[in-house]
């Protein structure tokens, strides 16, 4: 690989024993992928952050490490939130070793903002080098918004935080970017009165056919919640970093992809709407959990007009990231107000909340697909409306 000055002063240990590490690591990783240099990034998210996923040799990884992140540097939802966590009834074990997690990556100049979301709090520009890591972020900020990054493992993110480089390879080359697989709806009609939990259920059904090619989808119009519940679905169900939609996402637009479209020969698959439909299910929900990728401002609006003059009946959660919390107090409090708990910092997946929860019903296409592995929960599928109604004991 080339080498500038600063990469070389990297692994020569001139900036420490750690950066040098953290540079030893993004070399091997350039090589495994044949980069021919490294380039600068914007900025850093950085997941293996729950207690729950790193567990105690992750932990004692992170008490090596020294130094301070070079560029704006995030972090993925941890296992339980900053504040108040006694009130949710998470092990004191537990949370004993998750603040040791969050105190070490603080201590490296990770900011915490413990979310899935933090598209929603920076700016991020198309055409933007980053090296994210959630897969559902990921796929956001390389489809949504047309920004640049491989799904970076933990270890790599955090070395391109403490370096400000990623090797340049993978979805930061724009050829590498054009769709491989296309999706077609058999009635396109349908999707005009789809919600997000429909988008999650067809990023269930497109991502287990894609794996890690890119999809490419055609009749749809999706809103960006929309674009978030397919693409942390397809991201969950499959390995899927970047996805089109013709003419709504940003790279449709562009002549060197539309000649990519009328030239390439791809894979070309019909999905059934029939197939989505059955994804929603009739089990009696033991707990609601909403907010997984963390929720919107749109999101928090309309569950806040839903929530209004209602009183849950059940076990009710809400995932979002403290910055929203915080911006929209009037919304929260009408939430509050039904019984229902906003967690902040944390969410469904990656929280010991959710274990052996029973049945969880969710309108998240990812939350349906990571619950039963990661929680032994029995995920329910469902729109907003109708989580709310059951929660609501309607």
């Amino acid at each position: 690989m080339e080498l500038d000055k600063y990469d070389q002063a990297l692994l020569n240990g001139e900036y420490g024993e750690t950066k040098q590490k953290m540079m030893e690591i993004l070399l091997a990783l350039g090589k495994i992928y044949e980069a021919e240099k490294f380039i600068e990034v914007k900025s850093v998210q950085v997941s293996g952050a729950s207690f729950k996923t790193i567990g105690d040799a992750g932990l004692s990884w992170l008490n090596t490490l020294s130094g301070k992140a070079v560029v704006p540097s995030f972090l993925n939802p941890i296992g339980m939130p900053r504040e108040e966590w006694q009130n949710l009834g998470i092990p004191d074990d537990f949370a004993k070793k998750q603040l040791e997690v969050n105190a070490a990556y603080a201590r490296l100049g990770i900011r915490l903002t413990c979310t899935c979301t933090p598209y929603y709090f920076n700016i991020i520009e198309r055409g933007d080098h980053l090296a994210w890591s959630e897969s559902s972020a990921v796929s956001y900020v390389n489809s949504v918004l047309g920004a640049r990054t491989n799904r970076e493992g933990g270890p790599s993110a955090l070395a391109a935080a403490l370096t400000g480089k990623t090797p340049y390879y993978g979805l930061h080359i724009v050829k590498n970017r054009v769709p491989q697989i296309e999706f077609h709806i058999d009635d396109p009609a349908a999707t005009k009165s789809w919600t997000n939990a429909h988008y999650g259920a067809l990023g269930i059904i497109a991502g287990a056919i894609s794996g890690n090619r890119i999809p490419f989808f055609t009749e749809l119009r999706p809103n960006r919640d929309m674009l978030k519940s397919l693409g942390a679905a397809m991201a969950a169900s499959g390995a899927v970093a970047l996805y089109h939609v013709n003419e709504i996402t940003p790279e449709t637009r562009f002549p060197f992809f539309k000649k990519h479209i009328e030239e390439d020969d791809r894979e070309v698959v019909e999905i059934e709407v029939a197939e989505i439909d059955e994804l929603f299910g009739s089990l009696e929900a033991d707990v609601v959990a909403l907010g997984c990728p963390h929720l919107s401002t749109d999101e928090l609006e309309e569950l806040a007009f839903l929530l209004e003059n209602r009183r849950v009946v059940m076990p009710f959660y809400i995932f979002a990231a403290e910055e929203l919390r915080a911006k929209h107090p009037d919304l929260c409090n009408k939430i509050l107000n039904s019984g229902a708990k906003i967690v902040p910092d944390t969410c469904m997946v990656v929280s010991p909340l959710m274990d052996k929860a029973g049945v969880v019903m969710t309108n998240s296409g990812k939350a349906f697909t990571y619950l039963p592995g990661m929680c032994n929960a029995t995920p329910l599928l469902g729109t907003l409306e109708e989580c709310v109604r059951v929660g609501c004991g309607e």
